[in-house]
């Protein structure tokens, strides 16, 4: 049941990537149209463009994690002998849960310390630009957890795009 959760937060986050990567293209669009043609460039498209970035970047990346895309993390398991590849799993996935602490909590104490701050060009706090590391902290936090009780249970995690 926990994979199935898991699954099912990492498919909707592909598609709030995809949904973010739509509007990215849709902001850069109406920066370059308003800039060429109405030659009044709209500054929030920028700042826009930018947040947009993060989230898109953050999702993918916490997805990437569970999904096991991230080269160094196959790599390594499949260079030490086969006695230790389950030992090594276990590290690897226990370093990334720790990342995964550190990237969360820190990006939490960013989140507040500029939350008074406002992104002029969009009127809305600055620390809209933490949330997406804060909630791909979380997300790395719970899919390396996933990813540990499958190991110990000699299980494997499918790939939420499946």
């Amino acid at each position: 049941m926990f994979t199935t959760i898991c699954a099912r937060i990492a498919k909707l986050c592909l598609q709030l990537g995809v949904t973010g990567l739509v509007l990215l293209i849709v902001a850069v669009a109406y920066q370059v149209f308003g800039r060429y043609v109405l030659n009044n460039t709209p500054t929030w498209a920028e700042s826009l463009a930018l947040l947009l970035v993060l989230y898109v970047t953050m999702l993918g990346c916490a997805v990437g994690v569970r999904d096991a895309g991230h080269i160094g993390m196959e790599l390594l398991g499949d260079l030490v002998p086969q006695s230790w590849q389950k030992p090594v799993s276990l590290l690897i996935h226990s370093l990334t849960l720790l990342f995964g602490v550190l990237m969360a909590w820190n990006c939490a104490q960013m989140f507040e310390s500029v939350r008074s701050y406002m992104i002029p060009t969009l009127h809305i706090s600055e620390s809209f630009r933490y949330v997406p590391l804060v909630l791909a902290g979380c997300l790395i936090v719970l899919f390396s957890i996933e990813h540990i009780v499958a190991i110990v249970r000699g299980q494997e995690v499918k790939p939420a795009w499946h």
